[in-house]
């Protein structure tokens, strides 16, 4: 990279702190957040009491860092405005700005002309979502949370660990069912049910009834209320798109990117949550990373050299894993990857053990491996994963796919 270069990259999420920390001091990280860069994936320990927040803090960048809100984005001048003041001119700008939560539309989530939510009622997503959270828990306490997908299931599990009393409101039929397949699922259900959260699936919150501001209970379709001194909305996230709605890129579920991230504009890039790349808005943390790291090989290699040889991202193959602890019986371990319901004409490999609580099963389509789901034992996720991403065709007799199915040596 020359010396006159400078990247201004806007997120200090896991894209943009990654970006950072491979660019160095070329780069500028603008970062709205009070707390330094950390890792998401791990708020639920910080909930559960498990962590401390400063232990999931990511790598502090060598990079220079700036705490503001940037506000707009000039293109024809290539500016950066901020909600400081301040204003930062770049000849390559990096939209990392994450995804907002997704907040239902729900009778009584907002007061006619309210900005924020109601008193216990809160989101899951940032450092200060958990802060608050884990500030508002109580003896006694009665939570519920409202979304049974991956996030919903990770807050409800620290909350009971917590000792606060957890009611899951699922609108679809089963626990996390863009990850686990209906057997997955059902062991997911059982162990949060050990852990005395009462789950309600194929379930549609109508409202929230508030006094003084503060939530009191969570009305069902039915009408049936739920007692609540604490609401956690686990709805999904959304793409944060709008700085460049703003500014007139191309956006269609997130901002559109070609393979060398590059947006509509040849000098903003965008990577993370926010990024659509190929059709796909992945909202994971591996692809994140991996268009991180494809970025800072972009922006550092030789301009000049010929194209086939420069870094291009072309897609990941994300694996999903979460630990579900449980006092006294010890946790209970998932992993899925691909797709894991099968096709007619998919041939399904499944393996069950109620004693121990293990579940493994891949799918395979034309010979290959497209994807699987484990609960319990994971020794065998690396080399299951590993055979799935690599996209090989399996041998015909069958028999090394048994091994990676059975073998505790493949992680």
């Amino acid at each position: 990279m020359t010396s006159k270069t400078r990247v201004v990259v806007i997120g200090a999420g896991p894209a943009g702190a990654r970006l950072a920390q491979r660019l160095g001091p070329d780069a500028l990280l603008i970062g709205e957040e009070e707390h330094a860069p950390y890792n998401r994936l791990l708020l639920a320990e910080v909930l559960a009491g498990r962590y401390a927040p400063e232990i999931i803090a990511l790598p502090a960048p060598s990079s220079p860092q700036l705490r503001a809100r940037v506000v707009r984005v000039d293109r024809e001048d290539r500016l950066v405005h901020c909600d400081d003041g301040s204003v930062i001119a770049y000849e390559t700008l990096v939209l990392a700005t994450g995804s907002n939560p997704v907040l239902p539309a729900l009778r009584g989530l907002f007061e006619p002309g309210a900005r924020d939510l109601p008193k216990g009622v809160h989101a899951f997503r940032t450092m200060d979502d958990c802060l608050a959270l884990s500030a508002a828990v109580r003896e006694g306490t009665r939570a519920v949370v409202i979304g049974g997908g991956l996030l919903g299931v990770s807050a409800a599990r620290a909350l009971a660990e917590r000792g606060v009393q957890v009611v899951m409101a699922q609108q679809g039929e089963r626990l996390m069912e863009r990850q686990l397949d209906a057997k997955a699922s059902e062991l997911v259900y059982r162990h949060l049910t050990g852990m005395g959260v009462e789950i309600h699936t194929e379930c549609r919150v109508r409202g929230l009834h508030c006094a003084d501001g503060a939530v009191q209970s969570v009305e069902l379709a039915d009408h049936y209320r739920l007692g609540a001194d604490l609401v956690v909305l686990a709805c999904g996230v959304r793409p944060r798109t709008g700085l460049a709605v703003a500014a007139g890129l191309e956006v269609r579920k997130g901002i559109v990117v070609d393979d060398e991230l590059r947006t509509s504009d040849p000098h903003i890039r965008a990577i993370g949550d926010c990024a659509e790349h190929d059709g796909h808005v992945y909202g994971l943390a591996a692809p994140a990373l991996d268009q991180a790291d494809t970025l800072a090989a972009l922006l550092t290699s030789d301009t000049d050299s010929e194209s086939t040889r420069r870094p291009r991202y072309t897609g990941t193959r994300a694996l999903t894993r979460l630990t579900l602890a449980e006092q006294g019986t010890g946790p209970l371990d998932v992993a899925a990857f691909g797709e894991t319901e099968a096709l007619p004409g998919d041939d399904v490999v499944q393996l069950t053990d109620s004693t121990r609580r293990t579940y493994r099963k891949v799918v395979v389509r034309d010979d290959r491996l497209v994807g699987g789901v484990l609960v319990g034992e994971l020794g065998t996720v690396g080399a299951l994963a590993r055979a799935w991403e690599g996209a090989e065709p399996l041998p015909a007799d069958g028999a090394p796919l048994l091994h990676l199915l059975t073998n505790h040596g493949g992680s």
